[in-house]
């Protein structure tokens, strides 16, 4: 199929929303539960901390780097490369995200297709159980409690930051929040990423591009006329979601 097709793109979608969905399922809920999750776990870090030396809130800058590589890592990776053990991770992103969503198509049409974007609570909790603990564990055996809770309270906090811009690049293009220059910014990179000879091979970062930056894999393409092509395609996207709605 051709997911730049505007029928094609539309059947996919009716069809993942028919069998990944549930009747039951809010958008809002899905996010709302994921930032608590993430902020609880902050929250609750940041309590425990006790006398901060300068030496150990270097740890903020160090886990962020840390965070920003891991998110290249496994996006490039199995996001992108099917590995064995991770079939899951390289089927939801890689044949499901990528064909829901495309540079032509990039847009939300209601609540309930952030299901496409946001990461599954199972996954959430697979990652906490067999990434983060392990790796907060060694580091307090390793270091000093605060060092361990820093580390926590900036993994989780750029946790939420990914699933907040993930969520807002798939918005609406003229929406009031790309008033902000830096987000219209990092939309456009992701809006590259979409691109079907471009997503395997560039733009991996999905907050900021550093790790694109310092592997080579860092794309910028034309804003014209590309983007006024895919603008006017998701308007002929929306108009013909809200039609289907309405008879339906």
């Amino acid at each position: 199929m051709n997911p730049n097709n505007l029928e094609q793109n539309q059947a996919f979608r009716r069809n993942y929303r028919e069998t990944q969905i549930s009747a039951s399922y809010k958008g809002w809920l899905h996010l709302s539960f994921t930032l608590t999750f993430a902020i609880g776990i902050v929250i609750i870090a940041i309590s425990q901390l006790e006398s901060v030396t300068s030496w150990e809130y270097l740890t903020i800058p160090i886990t962020f780097i840390y965070a920003n590589l891991v998110e290249y890592f496994v996006h490039k990776g199995p996001m992108h490369r099917p590995f064995k053990g991770l079939d899951i991770i390289y089927k939801r992103h890689a044949t499901q995200h990528h064909i829901f969503f495309t540079d032509q198509f990039m847009r939300f049409d209601s609540t309930r297709d952030f299901k496409a974007v946001l990461f599954p609570p199972m996954l959430i909790a697979f990652f906490l159980v067999f990434f983060a603990l392990p790796a907060g564990l060694l580091i307090r055996l390793l270091f000093t409690a605060n060092i361990c809770y820093l580390f926590v309270v900036t993994a989780f906090s750029y946790f939420a930051l990914y699933e907040i811009l993930h969520t807002t690049y798939h918005v609406r293009s003229d929406s009031w929040i790309y008033r902000l220059p830096f987000l219209k910014s990092l939309r456009q990179l992701h809006q590259d990423h979409h691109r079907l000879d471009c997503m395997a091979h560039n733009n991996f970062n999905i907050t900021f591009p550093i790790g694109d930056w310092i592997f080579g894999t860092y794309y910028r393409g034309p804003k014209e006329p590309g983007l006024k092509e895919a603008e006017l395609k998701e308007n002929r996207q929306t108009q013909k979601s809200q039609a289907e709605f309405k008879s339906g």
